[in-house]
Order: C-alpha cells, then sequence, then structure tokens
C-alpha cells in the first residue's frame, strides 16, 4: 500500500516509522513532515490544515490509504472530502471529530450515555460564568470548548485564579473563537492516565495506555504545554480495570457515536483519570495523541498499516491481529527554549549519531533541513524514545541519549518517568 500520513511533528514520524515497518505497506509519503520522515519516504508540500491540499497530495501519489494525524484537518473536514473522493480515509468525519473539537458536545454525550465524568457547567455568556464561580469551592477546571492546542485547560487553585483563565478565554481571546464557549468542571483528584483504541465505529480494538507530562517544567510546574514526555504502559491499571473501562467507556460512546448519527471511525484517545470512584473521563480526543504516540507505536507488534486500513474500511474483523510488547517505552521531549510561549529556530542540531548508538528511537516534531543542516523548526524540536524490560532502564536509555544531543537554548524536562521506577517488577 501506498500510504500518506499527514501532519508534520513527532506524531506524525512515529506514525510514518510504524507504517513503514508494516508488511502490508510498501512506501509511505508524509505532509509536509520533518527531516525525520525524510528518512522514511518523500515529503509532500502542502498545508496539512488545508483539506483541498491534502486532496491534491493524495491524488499526485494515487494513495491507497490515508492516515490523518493531527486533530485540525479533521474538524476542518478532510476525511469527509478524502472519502466522496473515493480515498481510504483513517479518521473520523467533521462531525464526529466534534467529540474533540468541542468539549460542551463530549461532555453532553457523555451525560446521555451514562459514560463517568466529572460534573461541568457550559457557558456562552462572560458575566454567567464568573456568577457560577461564586457559589464554587476551588479548585476548579476552567475549559475552553474548541481547539488549543492541548493548551486550553487551567486548573486553578482559587477563585480569582479561575476568573482570570475565564477572562483570558472569553474576553481576550487567547485562543481565538475556541473561546465563544467555556466549560467549569469539578476538580477530579487523581493519576491521568491516557487510553487508545483503534474503531471502525461497531467494533473496538484497544492499544494500549500511556500517561504524559504537560507542564513545561520538573515537577509539573510551569504553563501546559503540548507534551514534554511519556511513558507506556501506565502502571496502575489492572487488566480488569482496562476490561471495565472499555466497556463503561469506550463501548457507550462508539454506540452513541453512531446512534446520534455520525458514526465514529479512527483513534479514539480516552483522556482519563483514576479516582477513588475508578476511572473517569477528563476529555476524548479525535487522534493519535503526542507524545503518546512515540511510546504506544514502538510497543506495537504485527501490521500496523493492515490494522488502520481494516478501521477505515469499517471491518476490524477482519483486521491481522497485533500484539502489545511487555516492554517500557519511555520519550523524553527536546524543545526549544521559551516554548510553549515565544522562541527561536533556525538552530543546528548536533550529535544525532553518537545518540542513535544508545539504542534509542530518535523521532522528529519541529525540524527541517536547510543547507544541509538539520536544524530547529518549532516549539517540540525532537522526541528521545526507548524500549527497555524496566522503566529504570529506559529512563537510563533515554537520558543518556539526550545528553548526546545539543542544539542553542536547548530545553527538557528532568524528571520524566521519575514517579514510575517504583513500579518495576
Amino acid at each position: 500500500m501506498r500510504v500518506l500520513v499527514v501532519g508534520g511533528g513527532g506524531r506524525e514520524h512515529a506514525l510514518a516509522w510504524r507504517l513503514k515497518n508494516s508488511s502490508s505497506c510498501d512506501q509511505v509519503y508524509t505532509m509536509p513532515g520533518n527531516a525525520g520522515t525524510l528518512k522514511i519516504g518523500e515529503n509532500l508540500t502542502g498545508d496539512a490544515d488545508n483539506p483541498e491540499d491534502i486532496l491534491k497530495a493524495a491524488q499526485k501519489i494515487k494513495a491507497d490509504l490515508i492516515v490523518i494525524g493531527p486533530e485540525m484537518p479533521l474538524a476542518n473536514g478532510a476525511a469527509d472530502l478524502l472519502r466522496n473522493e473515493g480515498f481510504l480515509v483513517y479518521g473520523p468525519s467533521q462531525a464526529a471529530s466534534m467529540i474533540e473539537a468541542s468539549k460542551a458536545f463530549a461532555k453532553k454525550l457523555m451525560q446521555k450515555y451514562g459514560v463517568p465524568t466529572g460534573k461541568a457547567e457550559i457557558f456562552i455568556n462572560y458575566a454567567d460564568a464568573l456568577d457560577y464561580l461564586e457559589k464554587l469551592n476551588p479548585p476548579v477546571v476552567v475549559k475552553a470548548d474548541g481547539l488549543a492546542a492541548g493548551k486550553g485547560v487551567v486548573v486553578a487553585q482559587t477563585i480569582e485564579e479561575a476568573k482570570k483563565a475565564i477572562y483570558s478565554i472569553m474576553v481576550e481571546k487567547k485562543f481565538g473563537a475556541a473561546g465563544n464557549k467555556v466549560l467549569i468542571e469539578e476538580y477530579l483528584e487523581g493519576q491521568e492516565v491516557s487510553f487508545f483504541v483503534v474503531t471502525d465505529g461497531k467494533r473496538l480494538i484497544p492499544l494500549t495506555s500511556a500517561q504524559d507530562y504537560k507542564r513545561a517544567y520538573d515537577n509539573d510546574q510551569g504553563p501546559n504545554t503540548g507534551g514534554m514526555g511519556s511513558y507506556s504502559p501506565f502502571p496502575l491499571m489492572t487488566e480488569q480495570e482496562e476490561s471495565e473501562l472499555l466497556d463503561r467507556i469506550f463501548v457507550p460512546v462508539i454506540e452513541g457515536m453512531s446512534r446520534e448519527g455520525f458514526p465514529y471511525t479512527g483513534t479514539l484517545y480516552g483522556g482519563l483519570i483514576k479516582t477513588g470512584d475508578g476511572f473517569k473521563v477528563l476529555e476524548f480526543n479525535c487522534r493519535f495523541g503526542d507524545p503518546e504516540t512515540q511510546v504506544i507505536l514502538p510497543r506495537i507488534e504485527g501490521d500496523f498499516c493492515g490494522l488502520l486500513a481494516a478501521a477505515a474500511e469499517g471491518n476490524l474483523d477482519a483486521a491481522p491481529r497485533i500484539n502489545i510488547r511487555p516492554e517500557k517505552a519511555l520519550t523524553v521531549v527536546l524543545a526549544s527554549g521559551g516554548y510553549p510561549e515565544k522562541y527561536e529556530t533556525g538552530f543546528e542540531i548536533i550529535g544525532f549519531d553518537e545518540a542513535e548508538k544508545e539504542d534509542i528511537i530518535v523521532f522528529h516534531a519541529g525540524t527541517k533541513i536547510e543547507n544541509g543542516k538539520i536544524i530547529t523548526a518549532g516549539g517540540r524540536v525532537l522526541n528521545i524514545t526507548a524500549v527497555a524490560p524496566t522503566f529504570k532502564e529506559a529512563r537510563e536509555k533515554a537520558y543518556k541519549a539526550v545528553a548526546k544531543i545539543y542544539f542553542e537554548k536547548m530545553h527538557y524536562r528532568k524528571d520524566i518517568g521519575e514517579r514510575v521506577i517504583a513500579y518495576d517488577t
């Protein structure tokens, strides 16, 4: 199969890498890709958020399968346009992607179908939101309704902090139209975990769990980011708990989406929290996570391309069998100094050869080639990923490789994986 991967981040490099290593995949193209995806196949020019550009790329290469990485093209209707033109697409329709594009939509769906989640109120009026806050005891959670690149959630420890968040979202429009509506939710105590399933709209195949690090600095300090590191699996989930969350969360949502008239095809990503009352949903995403994909895919064995194609065809019953390796995987994100706020790019990156001698995988994110050199071209630049029998070994391998890489103003967290070493067996 000729496969087109849409997107240019670390997630898309990981997808392209895993697809290329699948028995049913002959060639991988990435649009627009990065310096890393160039080692796998051809990068195509175009705007990954623009459905028309994706269609042109698919037509150019006569793609057999299109795998859409980011949420924005899905929310813009890329899957619909491509399917209408006869292409096989892995990713939900514009209507189904509302499960991520609108947190209010997702919350109402969960409430209707009895999916465990936190209590929430939805507001379109700034003054009404402020009035409601006065009735609450902190901490509270404030969320922009729409897409905000993983940065539209504030856990406010005081009511004053919550008011500032609402002002920033609704009045200052920090996230643009995504802040036309806000959710004020109860704060849930527990550990967060990401869980991923592949679905054809009727059936599902579970993949595995991961846990990421959202804050920019060590000890979970600083602003929220798209993710500064991750590991897989989440060690505090038993096989019985996994079975229960599939039955209580994923199956009702997939069946509910179908009943509502927009069947869901693609990756359904549950952002969950393990509370004293069991797992509850914080949010849903309509695609693979970033950087969780970078630790999930190295643990998957089998024809991954065939699995995604079967889901896209609506026929998971015919999907090839995949296995999840028991080893642990961990990734450390190397970011541009200043990320997620203002940062500079254009710095040469050195040390790849030495780093890759440490038996790790370097997934590129914000990189490009200029004058024969690999330079920084984004906020999150590289993902240094290691797989090992224990979290401790994976962590040591990853950070040993991190020490070999350098670019000016490079920033990374030094505590990725510390908290799970205790769970090694």
